[in-house]
């Protein structure tokens, strides 16, 4: 495995962001957007409940953290997408590039381009609502830890998909990571869910992480449990997609990456 060819790609990613205002407005303009129209929408639900504070901030919540988990997703696939959409994937993957340096690659870049956009939305929520971002304590890491697993589960295995039917299924990369949205009770707690969406909810990662959260925001405790299971799910589910994107890969090479653009 070479840091050099990992750094290059890195790089590659960095002058195509640079240099593109689209990726530049998914880094910074829509979070801000979803926390103004959000947190303009909680602080209405506020005034109608009994705890404003709490309303506001499990909204708030919600918003900013699950970023994380769509970020991590969202990189993956797109700078997979771009790869077909420049033709460059049959001169990226015939080159001394091993499938492993490009996964780490872009793990890598993504999960700093997902730490800038989390930092800037949490400052903008500071600015707007006085959000509080650091109040989990030292929670803050693994629960970030195990959005970031989910959303590279999800980005994975997305990505199996376009490698394997090419960019006829492109849209998965804007919406794959919203499947788990209903069931992972970002705005509301597990209990209002229908029984047969609780019974999914309970194999999704993401579900046990913003009930935590939750849980600490009403009680200033939160369950240790939940935080493991999630792990637990997380790296199994991680270990599996990823084993699904290089058999993918390894057929569709074999069929010839040149079909995919």
């Amino acid at each position: 495995m070479s840091i050099r060819r990992i750094y290059a790609m890195n790089k590659r990613y960095f002058f195509t962001l640079i240099r593109s205002y689209d990726r530049l407005s998914d880094m910074f303009y829509w979070p801000v957007m979803d926390i103004v129209i959000w947190g303009l929408t909680g602080l209405y639900f506020a005034g109608l409940s009994q705890n404003p504070k709490e309303t506001t901030t499990v909204l708030l919540t919600g918003i900013i953290f699950w970023i994380i988990t769509w970020r991590s997703q969202y990189e993956i696939t797109v700078n997979l997408l771009t790869e077909m959409w420049d033709r460059n994937l049959v001169n990226v993957f015939s080159s001394p590039l091993k499938l492993s340096e490009w996964i780490i690659s872009v793990i890598t870049y993504g999960g700093i381009k997902m730490s800038v956009s989390l930092a800037f939305s949490a400052a903008t929520a500071f600015v707007f609502y006085k959000y509080a971002f650091f109040q989990f304590g030292w929670w803050i890491l693994p629960i970030a830890i195990s959005l970031c697993l989910t959303g590279w589960a999800i980005g994975f295995t997305v990505a199996s998909i376009i490698i394997r039917y090419g960019m006829k299924a492109q849209t998965l990369a804007w919406t794959g990571a919203y499947i788990i949205v209903p069931f992972s009770a970002i705005y509301y707690p597990l209990s209002i869910l229908p029984d047969w969406a609780q019974k999914i909810a309970i194999i999704v990662p993401s579900s046990y992480i913003f009930e935590a959260m939750r849980q600490h925001i009403s009680t200033n405790a939160i369950s240790s449990d939940k935080i493991i299971i999630s792990f637990a799910l997380n790296i199994v589910y991680l270990i599996l997609s990823i084993l699904l994107f290089t058999y993918f890969f390894k057929k569709s090479k074999q069929r010839g990456l040149g079909r995919l653009i």
